[in-house]
This record gives C-alpha cells, sequence and structure tokens, in this order.
C-alpha cells in the first residue's frame, strides 16, 4: 500500500535531519565552514554553513523508499547538487568549474526526467535543454534568495506541501511522498535558522532543495498538473530574482557583482526583521500557491481571473518595499565592526557563483 511507503520515506526523512543537524554544527566549525559577515552581510555573528548536508542525506534515504521512475531523477539531481554544493562550502569552486558542473548535472537530470516521454527525437532534445536550463537557474534563484535567517527552510516547506497537496488531487504517490519529505526535512531543520541561526543552509541546502522542486515542478508538469499550480510555489523566488537582475541590467550597474537589492533584502533595509520577511514572502508563496490550484478546477474564466489575481500579488511583492516599510524606522545600517572578506556568502550561507553573485 503506497501510504504506508510514503510514510516511511517522509518519517526517515525528518529523523534523519533531527538526529543529524546537531552533529553537523562542530563539524562545519572543525571543518572551517565558517560565514564571515561583511558589509554586505544580513548578520553580524560568524555561522557555520552547511547545515542542509543533513536535509540531503535525507532526502536521499527517502527517495531510496520510494518506488517508480521518477525516483531516478530526483535522486541524481540532490545527490548531485547536494554534493557541488558541499565542495563549494568547503573548499570553493572557480566561477568556470562551477558554471561547467552545473551545466553537466542539469543535462543529467534533464535528459533523465524527459527520457520516458514518447516524443520524436528533435522535440525530446529540445525539451532535454529547456529543462536543463530550468533546473540549472532554478537552483540558482533558491541560492540568491537565501539572504535571511529561516527564508528558504520556510519556503520549502510551503512548495513541499503544495507538491504534495497536488499528488494527493492527481493520486501520485510520488508528488505526495517527496513533497512532503522536502517539507518535513527543511521543518526539521528551521529550529536551527530561523530565530536565532546557529547554522545556514549554504551551497548544499540551497543547491540541493533548489534541486529538488525544480524536479517536482518538472515531474508535476510531465503529469498533467497545469503550469499555474505547478509553477506557483516557486513564482516568488522566480519572479524576485529575474526583477532584481533586469533592473540592474537596466540601470547600467555591473550585474556580476554582489547587491543586497532583492526586495527581501530591501525589506529589510526599511526595518523588518529577518522572521517578518520570512513570514511574508511564505504568506504570500501560500496565497500564490492557492491561486494557480484554481486552475486543477478546469473552469477557465475562474482560472483566468486567479492568474491575472496571482501575478497582482507578485506585483504587490516587488513594490512592497516601498509601499510597507516600517514608518519611522531608519534605514538598517550595514556591520561596519568586521573586515570585509571577499563577499561570496550571504546570511543563509549560500555562496554565490561568480557569474552572478548576490550578497550577504
Amino acid at each position: 500500500m503506497w501510504g504506508d511507503e510514503i510514510t516511511r520515506a517522509v518519517v526517515c526523512c525528518g529523523i534523519v535531519v533531527m538526529a543529524a543537524e546537531p552533529l553537523t554544527i562542530p563539524l562545519m566549525r572543525r571543518l572551517a565552514a565558517i560565514d564571515t559577515p561583511g558589509l554586505r552581510s544580513s548578520h553580524t555573528i560568524p555561522t557555520p554553513r552547511g547545515g542542509g548536508l543533513p536535509i540531503v542525506v535525507g532526502l536521499l534515504v527517502a527517495v531510496t523508499l520510494i518506488r517508480g521512475a521518477a525516483a531516478v531523477p530526483f535522486g541524481a539531481a540532490v545527490g548531485f547538487f547536494g554534493a557541488l554544493g558541499f565542495v563549494d562550502d568547503l573548499r570553493g569552486l572557480t566561477a568556470m568549474r562551477r558554471l561547467l558542473l552545473q551545466c553537466v548535472g542539469s543535462a543529467g537530470v534533464a535528459a533523465l526526467l524527459v527520457s520516458a516521454l514518447h516524443l520524436p527525437a528533435a522535440l525530446l532534445a529540445v525539451l532535454t535543454l529547456v529543462t536543463a536550463v530550468w533546473v540549472m537557474g532554478f537552483v540558482n534563484a533558491f541560492n540568491f534568495m537565501d539572504g535571511v535567517n529561516g527564508i528558504s527552510g520556510a519556503h520549502a516547506v510551503v512548495a513541499g506541501v503544495a507538491y504534495a497537496c497536488f499528488g494527493q488531487w492527481r493520486q501520485d504517490s510520488f508528488l505526495v511522498a517527496m513533497g512532503l519529505a522536502v517539507a518535513v526535512g527543511a521543518l526539521a531543520f528551521l529550529p536551527w535558522n530561523a530565530i536565532r541561526a546557529r547554522v545556514f543552509l549554504g551551497d548544499v541546502g540551497s543547491y540541493a532543495l533548489g534541486a529538488a522542486l525544480a524536479v517536482l515542478a518538472v515531474t508535476a508538469l510531465i503529469r498533467g498538473l497545469p503550469p499555474e499550480a505547478a509553477l506557483g510555489p516557486l513564482s516568488l523566488y522566480l519572479a524576485d530574482t529575474a526583477w532584481t537582475l533586469q533592473r540592474r541590467v537596466r540601470a547600467g550597474e555591473r550585474w556580476t557583482e554582489a547587491h543586497r537589492t532583492h526586495t527581501y533584502q530591501r525589506w529589510c533595509d526599511v526595518g523588518w526583521t529577518h522572521q517578518e520577511v520570512t513570514l511574508l514572502t511564505a504568506a504570500t508563496t501560500i496565497l500564490i500557491s492557492l491561486l494557480g490550484a484554481v486552475s486543477l478546477t478546469g473552469r477557465p474564466a475562474l482560472r483566468l481571473g486567479c492568474d491575472l489575481a496571482g501575478l497582482a500579488v507578485l506585483a504587490v511583492y516587488l513594490g512592497s518595499p516601498v509601499l510597507f516599510g516600517h514608518p519611522g524606522l531608519p534605514r538598517q545600517s550595514r556591520p561596519t565592526e568586521v573586515p570585509v572578506p571577499a563577499p561570496r556568502v550571504d546570511s543563509g550561507g549560500s555562496r554565490k557563483p561568480e557569474l552572478q553573485r548576490e550578497p550577504s
């Protein structure tokens, strides 16, 4: 019975993360995987990164307990990008090497995802390319957005639950199992990061969670979910990253340089705490996911109305730092009491690709 299979996978993932996280923090300290804050950081205390490693292990354990062809690309994505992020957390990779490895890994995951489709070879090649770009793009978007306490853990919880609900709607055991595994793994990590960050996800965590959610979105599309439902849980991260990039390009800024001008970072700059920003982005993602879920009803007029409402919500979010900044609170100053290292990390502990670095 697939209900027992799902329960075992989800419970094992949660147990692994809860048991391993307290051991991972001193391990990262011994390995000198420490984020030192700089002028563009959202944190002021040197903090270990690499806290996403137990999530990677938990997800890999969970996926081995699930039957079906979809488990292979999911496990490959989590394993490859988790390993890549772990190496980057410990040793650092050059921009070219990191980009090359991301391209290779994304292409392999994409080939696994579309190989089961019975389509002409030319169309399969195009779909493989599009899927590879999607996987690599969202992995980096998730990495860029991991910049304040709890934000990516909370986002993974919301998105994982959304995919599990969509899977339940379609009686798809894989989406239910791995959606819940992502949610439970991220939830088990949050106590170590959301209030007082004792450890950051690091590249190992942000890469792996980004890859897991990217694969779940593609799997949902392949299995017939409407695009609004499949992409709704990820749309805030996509919109914030894309909007910030185009704004910097249009302003003539050197977009490859580190910065802290994402919408969620600007919320911190106008006086909101990390926890308030995390709750805001999580609530917005829940709302957009619910609006996207309306597409499952098959009612065109209602679907169109909810699509437009979802776009409006994203537009308000992108303009929200100006609209809803805390009145009377000064702009938060940057930490000045610490030396500024080479800016490769953010407050979530995730290192940034040289091609589009994001600040701490």
